[in-house]
């Protein structure tokens, strides 16, 4: 066993220890400051996105397509910091204990649910993009679109992200860790680089192509409206209208992106950095640092209700506190919706 790192060598090949620090003098003093600062973005995380899900469900004016893909935002996020716990115990007994079936799903849930936020956030650019495109004046319902949308979404997202519930594996030497174990390193390059680029930059591509679209369209409905005045209207033009709250909206999911994308970044570096110490003996990597990478991407979840509640419905907090018994009638129609599926 390396006395400067956090691997187990096997044969000629080392194994990360990921969660399981294997060498810390000051154990009790450095974990209880872990515990308390990931414990910390649980609490946050489930408070932000619980209280933005039931705004955004009782503020009837977003009630449509985007309203259910806002809503498996916070289910996401909610998925996402779930696995706190998993870590908070792994953190303290060091030695894995959890079983194999903990061990599988640990990571892969976490990438999975990354991957369902940013997917689903370029979803809602492109749902805005057609709605315009439609000229539709008044948000819109398709339970068969939202259906077939929200099941690409996690259907995508957990194919993208199994060969970390396969490869994932318990391994004793010594104690046990989970760490993951790839039959061919090869494969674990693709699949790096693979899962990078289909599901983090290309949906973050989707969003910058979506604004740009819809930012074209409003300029273009602009100059139209300066061009008009004490001209006859032309009958072959379309007039698209961009409303304040769609140009507002893309605005969020480009603060929401940006955000991931910073939040997300060193979680992919130190990946690789994983990657490179197999064949770079002298690359130092440390389970701490894994772990307060990990802490770091995890506060993203906490972080997204809130940029999205102060970008888009920071004015509806008042209504939701200070709302009467009676239930809005969109809000018994988006239960319906619910149960019919």
């Amino acid at each position: 066993m390396d006395r400067r790192t956090d691997l187990l060598h096997l044969g000629n090949f080392t194994y990360f220890s990921f969660f399981s620090d294997l060498h810390r003098s000051d154990h009790v003093a450095t974990t209880v400051v872990e515990t308390l600062v990931i414990s910390t973005v649980f609490l946050v995380s489930v408070a932000a996105n619980t209280g933005a899900a039931a705004l955004v469900t009782w503020e009837r004016k977003l009630l449509g397509n985007k309203t259910f893909l806002t809503l498996n935002l916070f289910v996401a996020d909610l998925l996402f910091v779930s696995m706190i716990p998993l870590i908070v115990a792994v953190r303290w007994t060091v030695s894995w204990t959890l079983g194999h079936t903990a061990c599988h799903i640990l990571l892969y849930v976490i990438c999975m649910s990354g991957c369902v936020t940013i997917t689903t956030l370029a979803s809602i650019s492109v749902e805005r993009v057609q709605a315009i495109l439609q000229l539709q004046t008044a948000p819109a319902l398709n339970p068969k679109t939202v259906t077939a949308t929200l099941l690409f979404i996690w259907v995508f997202s957990a194919i993208t992200a199994l060969p970390l519930s396969l490869f994932f594996t318990v391994i004793e030497e010594l104690l046990y860790i989970c760490t993951l174990k790839w039959p061919d390193t090869t494969g674990e390059i693709v699949w790096n680089v693979a899962f990078a680029t289909l599901s983090f930059l290309l949906p973050a591509l989707i969003i910058v192509v979506s604004y740009s679209k819809i930012l074209q369209i409003a300029k273009t409905c602009r100059r139209r409206l300066q061009n008009r005045a004490g001209q006859p209207p032309s009958g072959d033009a379309v007039d698209y209208q961009v409303s304040r709250q769609d140009m507002k909206l893309l605005r969020t999911l480009l603060v929401l992106v940006l955000s991931f994308l910073i939040m997300w970044s060193p979680i992919f570096i130190i990946t690789f950095l994983i990657l490179a110490r197999n064949f770079l003996g002298h690359l130092y990597v440390s389970s701490t640092m894994f772990f307060w990478v990990v802490t770091f991407t995890l506060a993203n979840s906490a972080l997204n209700p809130i940029l999205y509640s102060v970008c888009l419905v920071k004015n509806c907090w008042p209504k939701l506190c200070c709302a009467s018994a009676v239930v809005p009638a969109d809000t018994v129609k988006m239960v319906s919706f619910i149960i019919n599926l």
